[in-house]
């Protein structure tokens, strides 16, 4: 059976480093309050000149020179992000003509922080399916353009960044010693809108809007939802925790990535943790996590990798993919 494999992976964040002591000087918080709820200690906010699409542009380029290929050999891009560059076109197509291919097809995701596991998935599909044989995934976020910089209970949360995964068709024995996308599972349920959420959009504002969130009623929800996910994609496979190597969490809040890890059985060396260093970059969170870990050498080729997130809407969703 054909299989989605990992080729290449790369990430870009912003120049601008605000730590926890910066935002002291812009709201009423601290730097223990933060560290305490969340694990944030730093964040990336994206300056004059750097959007979601030249953060994705660098992310993709990084990811092709990781996989020693040009944009010449992708069939397909698609980008997960809540945060584009216009309404329309699709941030995309803005790198697929940044990367300077004009053949092929590009399209953007919008699942919130669930967003990069949708992108995955959806490449998978195409992959599967042989309507693509290599497909450049990009996460890819400026959240601080949709922050509202008073509002202290969110505006310290997030950070700006992109990630990028080059998957390639390669064939497999349809076993889960393959390596590649071994199963992907996705939820959402709309139920949950009010929880978190943007207060404008074209259709009805005509404005951006910022980000709104009940933090309590977000904290509530995603540990059950995340080991929802986690656990079907271990009975898809016959696996379970002690065949995982590594769990890349979304990386919004530490308690959520400790609390999940726990429910599940997953021993905390086990999990990627980023959230101290990027804070919460939505879709480019997992892909970024993916390059730090496999940049530095702990995740390795072959070793079983559980990818997983939950995002507005409520969405959520997990990805079992062999390095």
């Amino acid at each position: 059976m054909i299989r989605s494999v990992v080729r290449g992976f790369g990430a870009a964040l912003p120049k601008r480093v605000v730590t926890n002591r910066d935002m002291e000087g812009i709201v009423e918080t601290s730097d223990e309050w933060i560290i305490q709820r969340t694990g944030i200690r730093q964040r990336y906010i994206a300056g004059e000149g750097e959007t979601t699409a030249s953060l994705g542009e660098q992310a993709a380029r990084a990811a092709l020179d990781n996989a020693g290929l040009t944009s010449a050999d992708i069939d397909m891009i698609i980008v997960a992000t809540s945060t584009p560059d216009n309404t329309f076109p699709a941030t995309a197509v803005n790198i697929q003509n940044r990367l300077g291919m004009h053949h092929g097809f590009a399209f953007d995701v919008q699942a919130v922080c669930t967003g990069f596991v949708y992108a995955v998935t959806t490449a998978d599909a195409y992959i599967r399916g042989g309507l693509a044989r290599r497909v450049l995934v990009i996460g890819a976020e400026t959240f601080s353009r949709i922050l509202d910089w008073e509002d202290r209970t969110t505006c310290v949360l997030f950070g700006d960044g992109a990630g990028a995964l080059v998957l390639e068709a390669a064939e497999g024995e349809g076993t889960i010693a393959d390596r590649g996308v071994l199963t992907s599972h996705l939820r959402s349920d709309g139920a949950h809108r009010d929880k978190l959420y943007v207060d404008g959009g074209p259709s009805t504002t005509g404005t951006v809007g910022h980000l709104r969130m009940e933090g309590r009623e977000v904290f509530k929800h995603a540990v059950g939802m995340i080991t929802d996910v986690i656990d079907a994609a271990f009975q898809a496979t016959g696996t379970g925790p002690d065949d995982l190597d590594w769990l890349v969490p979304h990386q919004a809040n530490r308690r959520i990535i400790d609390g999940s890890a726990k429910k599940l059985g997953i021993p905390l060396e086990k999990v990627v943790v980023t959230v101290d260093q990027h804070g919460n970059t939505s879709a480019a969170s997992i892909p970024l996590a993916l390059a730090v870990a496999a940049g530095d050498g702990r995740i390795k080729k072959g070793d079983l990798v559980m990818l997983e997130a939950m995002g507005g809407g409520f969405t959520w969703g997990a990805v079992l993919v062999r390095w």
